[in-house]
């Protein structure tokens, strides 16, 4: 395998679709910041189907890949090896090339949300909420069994979500116990709350913030503020958003592609909120 040249260094983001992914103008703003004017941040719309392909193509001046939906579990049986925090949600968001030839997974979303909260003052809860039961749902677990020390309630529409989210529990070591989405306004009065639910699923719940909120951490950040976010900061609430995840994941995922450190987190998230707000 060729050695890694050491300029002219290429990423890129993966998913379909990949039009809104704003991971090019957070990536692009670190290297501008750190001064790698010769690499590049690019998107492309690859599906499960031409992932394999993909990678069959890519040469030695590849440094890494983040992936989004629907290549998280897809991309695998790709890899070399992945992280303990990847194989603890079997979901790769970052793939790092290595010098000598291997392709590494790795899972910068569950610590990124860890810092996205410590960032808000949030080190550790004796109990959180999530609403949702998604893939993301299982990152916010794996997140808080790094800072929750007592039961997580996790709010879900069927059964078999339920099934899923205790089985999660089981597996990431989390004391979880479900609860159905009609009572999804009990969740509010959690120390912690994790919305990852698409957009407008969490709208009617707006109206029954409790007076004195605590943490809320929606994972949404197009559009923003969703409307139990407003509510909640309106009545005094610590809000973190989507973006805050997003760029906390995207500097751990400069790091470790550039092995520059640290990753310029203010002109990432600057660059991240001048681009959503010219949508």
């Amino acid at each position: 395998m060729p050695r890694r040249p050491t300029e002219g260094r290429r990423a890129a983001v993966l998913g379909s679709p990949i039009a809104h992914s704003l991971s090019p103008v957070l990536h692009r703003a670190a290297y501008a910041e750190l001064g790698l004017s010769d690499w590049s941040y690019d998107r492309f719309d690859v599906d499960e189907e031409h992932l394999p392909g993909f990678f069959a193509e890519l040469g030695p001046e590849w440094a890494g890949l983040s992936l989004t939906m629907p290549l998280k579990r897809a991309v695998i049986p790709l890899l070399d090896s992945i992280s303990d925090a990847a194989a603890s949600v079997e979901a790769v968001n970052t793939v790092l090339f290595t010098e000598d030839g291997r392709r590494v997974g790795d899972n910068t979303d569950i610590p990124g949300m860890v810092a996205a909260l410590r960032e808000r003052g949030v080190e550790q809860v004796e109990s959180a909420a999530i609403l949702g039961a998604g893939a993301t749902a299982s990152s916010a677990l794996a997140a808080l069994a790094r800072i929750c020390t007592g039961e997580v309630v996790a709010y879900v529409r069927s059964a078999a979500r339920a099934d899923e989210m205790r089985q999660w529990g089981e597996r990431l070591d989390v004391d979880v116990r479900t609860a159905d989405w009609a009572d999804a306004d009990q969740a509010l009065r959690a120390p912690l709350v994790i919305a990852t639910t698409p957009a407008g699923t969490t709208d009617a719940l707006a109206a029954t913030v409790p007076e004195r909120p605590a943490t809320l951490f929606d994972v949404l950040y197009d559009p923003w503020p969703t409307a139990l976010a407003a509510r909640w900061s309106a009545y005094g609430g610590a809000v973190v958003g989507g973006l805050d995840l997003l760029v906390h994941q995207a500097v751990l995922q400069v790091e470790r592609m550039t092995g520059r450190s640290p990753a310029p987190l203010d002109a990432m998230r600057r660059a991240g909120e001048h681009a959503l707000a010219a949508r």
